[in-house]
Order: structure tokens, then C-alpha cells, then sequence
């Protein structure tokens, strides 16, 4: 599990290597990443209940509080060029101090897909954010 917690934490800081994602509001970071399921390990993916695909994603979303690993409720959808939505369900995978939100969903062919995701910490207003990101079936 421990290397599980430092793939993701890498990912996010990787993922792209251009540009950050994170969207801060006041002293809550939303950092936030998705990309091919195929590039998990298959002994990482299946100690979180992934599925390993050519056509499968995965969004992985941490939520800091003035700097530290933060609970929070996070939701969202994906939707294609079609206008077809796809609701995420996200599960919190905690790791020591590290704790991640991770959903799964479909592709297919060559997408660009936009994303909106909604977090929520306790009795906080909710804070919503959109990305566009395309993705490619693994060959």
C-alpha cells in the first residue's frame, strides 16, 4: 500500500509535467489527475479496486487543508463531445498521512473529455471546478 500512496503522490506531481493541477480556494489545494488506467501496475490497481483497461480512466484528487492531508467529500461527472455524462464514484484511499480520492470511468477511441468535479470539507461551502483533458486508448 505504501507504494501505492507514493505512485499516486508521483503521478500528481508528474502528471503533466508542464502544467500543475491544482485549484485553490483560500487555504484548501484541490490537487487532481487523471489519466490511462493501463499505467497501474496490476498489483497496485487491484489493491484498490481498479480496473486495468485500454479504455479505462482513472482521476485521482487530494485534498490539502493549510498544507496537510484533508477528509472531504468529492463528487463529479465526466462528460464526452456527445454530451454523454458519466457520473464518478469516487473511494478514499488512506496511506499513513496520505489520503486520496480515486474514481474510474470509461472511454472510448481518441476523447476529449471534460470534467467537474465538487469538494466539500464537513460543513464548508462545496467548491466546483471543470478541466478538459483528451485521452487515447492504450494500445
Amino acid at each position: 500500500m505504501r507504494r501505492l500512496a507514493l505512485f499516486l503522490f508521483a503521478l500528481c506531481l508528474a502528471l503533466p509535467a508542464v502544467a500543475e493541477r491544482k485549484q485553490t480556494f483560500g487555504d484548501l489545494d484541490v490537487h487532481y489527475n487523471a489519466f490511462n488506467s493501463s499505467f497501474l501496475q496490476p498489483d497496485i490497481a487491484a489493491a484498490v479496486g481498479l480496473t486495468r483497461s485500454k479504455t479505462q480512466g482513472v482521476i485521482n484528487v487530494a485534498v490539502l487543508k493549510a498544507g496537510k492531508a484533508s477528509t472531504a467529500q468529492v463528487s463529479g461527472q465526466v462528460k464526452n463531445l456527445l454530451g454523454q455524462v458519466t457520473s464518478l464514484q469516487f473511494k478514499q484511499v488512506s496511506e499513513g498521512e496520505a489520503i486520496y480520492y480515486l474514481a474510474q470511468f470509461p472511454f472510448s477511441d481518441r476523447e476529449m473529455l471534460n470534467f467537474t468535479l465538487n469538494v466539500q470539507r464537513g460543513d464548508e461551502a462545496p467548491h466546483s471546478f471543470s478541466f478538459d483533458q483528451e485521452f487515447f486508448p492504450d494500445e
